[in-house]
């Protein structure tokens, strides 16, 4: 009898140990950014909107995005806090195409952070082949923080140099 209480514990700490991976808050984040350019005639959701900052994003990004959203990239309504970037993060652009062939693809953990690399195809519909075929490469820091995986930075790829977020926001605080 002493058995069975062992394996349903033992199941349901399994259980809780595979729901919080380190792609779910990148997969969120993707799916939200897929949405946004799949149409024209949707709304545009943002990904550092205040609940999904607060649950997807880690405490370090927050400050630096509220400290970077005292200077927003346009006027906003009543001068408080906007966005600082003026262009989608993820994609780096203001302007694209419906994502295609995303790829999410975790490195394992190193020093309680794991390496998420996505890819894409963003200018699908662009008729010139080089650029149409081209694939865009991001990498999310994901750290555990209060028990959950959330996203510290974010490294886009452009030319094998990988450009950081939180410095972009540090600057952007700065006035720079």
């Amino acid at each position: 009898m002493r058995i069975l209480p062992l394996a349903l514990a033992l199941s349901l700490v399994s259980t809780m140990l595979l729901a919080a991976d380190a792609t779910d808050p990148v997969k969120e984040v993707m799916k939200v950014t897929e949405d946004n350019w799949n149409s024209n005639e949707s709304d545009w959701k943002f990904i550092f909107d205040k609940e999904p900052l607060a649950r997807l994003f880690s405490k370090r990004f927050q400050a630096a995005y509220a400290e970077a959203s005292k200077h927003p990239a346009y006027d906003t309504e009543n001068n408080e806090p906007g966005d600082p970037f003026g262009y989608d993060v993820i994609t780096s652009s203001q302007d694209g195409c419906p994502l295609k062939d995303i790829a999410i693809n975790p490195a394992p953990a190193a020093n309680g952070m794991t390496d998420v690399t996505v890819t894409f195809k963003m200018w699908t519909c662009i008729d010139e082949a080089e650029v149409k075929d081209s694939t865009s490469e991001v990498h999310f820091d994901v750290i555990e923080e209060d028990g959950r995986p959330v996203i510290d930075d974010i490294h886009r790829v452009v030319e094998n140099e990988r450009d950081s977020v939180i410095e972009e926001m540090e600057s952007i605080a700065k006035g720079e």
